[in-house]
């Protein structure tokens, strides 16, 4: 697994297709971390396109429950590791005897449960409350699931790849802390990867805000990423750029909370092709960079101050600015399958939604409706500046599934790309 810059030639991804799992988020969004709700089947069509796409554009796709339940099919010794996985995540409560009675139970039936049924376990990790019904002489079950992991079809955040291996993070938020067990388990028992690095505990890291550009790494700080898990990341031993910039995210003025605004660096940037950015200037211009030199011992020394802005600048990009409705439809969250081709959202259609589901506040829509008024010269990636640096782009459309916070960058997680 490698991958040097965001902009060679994409060759291997790692999706997960969303299934019962954000059902259960719809019900209540907002505490699933969800932006706004959606229809789950027109999601998933959405998804599926995603992947044809990448297979269109030479991509090799993996679904992550497909991997796993092949595995669990083929190999004896993956299929014990994954029951065996199950069993440490599925909890049951009630008397002692019961209980005790109740797992002896479980480790027999589940040598019995077909693969794809263990996988939804893992997704699902229900919890069993045996409820004693005196009146009747017997036993009955309440059952719960601790927090559905919703999120998991955000392929990128559990993980990031660099130029000599896997980071594998430590999610910030309660919600989403399981995920990076599930593809850490995956990584390391199905595909045999031994190049990994694991973000410790006391630091958090999400692959979201990591973006490798050949000559320099950026990684993002702030609600999710820390500065002990971008330490953590840049002295893993997987990046070795000749330097490494801790960019402080930023947010509007009049934004709030945590919110897409300010989440993880791709959520207003990107990189298009080898010197062309994508950002909101005005939130580049606003964010504190430090950088970090390797030195002659192989390890990141600080060497300067600046902002994200400059620093592009310094080194010759094309920044291809994003208005704020534009950035918070998620424009910057573009995959680059090669130089200068990517796959994005239908932007125009996602701010339409967005400002129709009553997304924003009253103060941030009000913002928004006045820059689409000024707007002329069409919506990213329709515009002239976009096809003038030699940008071709491939309309994912993701009206949908954008509700959960991300684009086509969030969905996928990079496994290889050809140096």
């Amino acid at each position: 697994m490698r991958s040097r810059a965001e902009w060679y030639p994409l060759k291997e991804v790692m999706i997960h297709r969303p299934s019962i799992e954000i059902e259960y988020a719809m019900l209540a969004p907002k505490p699933f971390l969800f932006e706004r709700a959606f229809n789950v089947g027109k999601a998933i069509r959405e998804h599926r396109r995603l992947e044809e796409i990448l297979e269109e554009e030479g991509v090799r796709v993996r679904r992550l429950e497909d991997e796993i339940i092949e595995h669990a099919e083929n190999s004896p010794e993956f299929r014990r590791k994954l029951i065996e996985y199950i069993l440490q995540n599925i909890h049951f409560y009630g008397k002692m005897d019961e209980v005790r009675s109740a797992m002896q139970d479980l480790q027999r039936n589940l040598e019995k449960l077909d693969s794809s049924t263990l996988f939804d376990y893992m997704v699902l990790e229900p919890s069993i409350d045996l409820k004693t019904d005196y009146e009747n002489r017997a036993v009955y079950p309440t059952v719960y699931s601790n927090i559905p992991l919703a999120n998991l079809y955000f392929m990128r955040d559990q993980q990031a790849v660099a130029d000599r291996g896997m980071i594998i993070g430590n999610m910030k938020r309660d919600q989403r802390k399981k995920e990076t067990e599930i593809t850490e388990f995956f990584f390391r028992n199905a595909m045999g990867e031994a190049n990994i690095f694991k973000v410790p505990q006391s630091s958090h890291f999400e692959g979201g805000d990591f973006m490798p550009a050949d000559s320099f790494s950026l990684i993002g700080v702030g609600l999710r990423t820390d500065l002990n898990g971008a330490f953590s990341a840049m002295n893993s031993g997987m990046i070795t750029s000749d330097e490494v910039i801790i960019v402080e995210n930023p947010k509007y003025e009049f934004s709030k909370g945590d919110n897409m605004v300010n989440m993880h660096l791709d959520t207003y940037f990107n990189i298009a092709g080898d010197g062309i950015a994508v950002t909101s200037m005005y939130l580049a211009s606003r964010a504190k960079a430090t950088i970090y030199g390797r030195a002659s011992s192989g390890n990141y020394e600080r060497v300067g101050e600046s902002t994200l802005l400059d620093y592009l600048k310094s080194k010759n990009f094309n920044i291809i600015d994003l208005s704020i409705p534009e950035q918070l439809a998620y424009s910057s969250n573009f995959l680059t399958v090669r130089d200068r081709r990517i796959i994005s959202v239908e932007v125009k259609s996602v701010v339409k939604r967005l400002i129709s589901d009553g997304a924003f506040d009253a103060v941030t829509e009000n913002i928004v409706r006045q820059e689409l008024s000024k707007m002329s010269d069409g919506i990213f990636p329709d515009r002239r500046d976009v096809s003038s640096a030699g940008i071709e782009y491939i309309n994912a459309e993701l009206i949908e599934l954008t509700g959960g916070y991300g684009g086509a960058h969030c969905m996928t997680a990079t496994l290889e790309r050809q140096n």
